[in-house]
């Protein structure tokens, strides 16, 4: 069973690259961040032409998860945090989904920036961070084979970046930040990426400005985490780095987990 991450940066600017990566190496289980779609404007009857079914958390030109299941229905089990945006009165933005399929929880995460760091936006950072590191004990507390997957908005450590003076600045490597996800892994979420490149530089993100992508400086920000009952049984990791360097693309490129059939 192969689960995957990919924050797509935009459903439909991207769609053709998103069939095309679905079609060549097709997951079991994608989970997408940044759709950047209304709930009415998600594009399903294309995933559906292609064998998948879809379940998706829209919102209006920002944020937006979506968790799709080759050839089952994701049975979903769970929309929100329960956390209001950093503006007065926004609500709750679309950043967390969670389902069933084929016998694993599957939660697809989309956390916030933080950006501008220090100020309220980093502030709603970290207070998701603590929603979720609960949400995520519920789960480890039901014993169910589950993985957390999609993009965390941490660089965990310094050599999971091209160079960690170029972002020591950034919400994304603030001591916070990457206290709250060590947390996660204290409490024994297993990082699927980490387990399998120990030392790290694997990047999953090369941003549109500067060259980033030609210079290939980049950094690793979309996870996936699991509990014991799939990390016992992991066989394989993978970025899907390619996808990256075609035509209009997004800015963060597929992060995939391979699982062992149980027993």
């Amino acid at each position: 069973m192969r689960i995957a991450t990919y924050n797509i940066n935009g459903v439909k600017a991207r769609l053709p690259r998103l069939l095309e990566w679905l079609e060549e190496t097709r997951p079991k289980v994608a989970c997408l961040q940044e759709i950047k779609s209304q709930d009415d404007g998600f594009p399903a009857h294309e995933f559906e032409k292609i064998g998948y079914k879809a379940i998706w958390h829209g919102q209006k030109s920002f944020n937006g998860v979506a968790i799709l299941a080759d050839g089952v229905e994701p049975i979903e089990t769970k929309r929100g945090l329960g956390i209001d945006g950093p503006k007065e009165g926004e609500g709750e933005q679309a950043r967390y989904l969670e389902a069933d399929v084929g016998g694993v929880r599957v939660a697809c995460i989309y956390l916030p920036n933080g950006n501008p760091h220090p100020g309220p936006k980093f502030d709603y950072k970290i207070a998701w961070m603590e929603k979720l590191r609960a949400r995520m004990a519920e789960l480890w507390a039901e014993e169910i084979p589950c993985a957390v997957v999609g993009d965390y908005n941490v660089i965990p450590e310094d050599d999971d970046v091209w160079a960690p003076k170029a972002m020591a600045a950034d919400a994304l490597m603030q001591p916070e930040s990457r206290n709250a996800y060590a947390q996660l892994l204290a409490d024994g979420w297993t990082d699927a990426v980490r387990t399998l490149n120990p030392r790290g530089g694997v990047w999953t993100y090369w941003d549109f400005q500067s060259g980033a992508w030609q210079r290939d400086h980049g950094f690793r920000i979309d996870h996936l985490l699991l509990t014991p009952e799939l990390a016992d049984r992991i066989t394989a990791v993978g970025v899907d780095k390619e996808y990256r360097g075609r035509e209009k693309p997004s800015d963060h490129t597929p992060v995939w987990v391979e699982i062992a059939a149980a027993g």
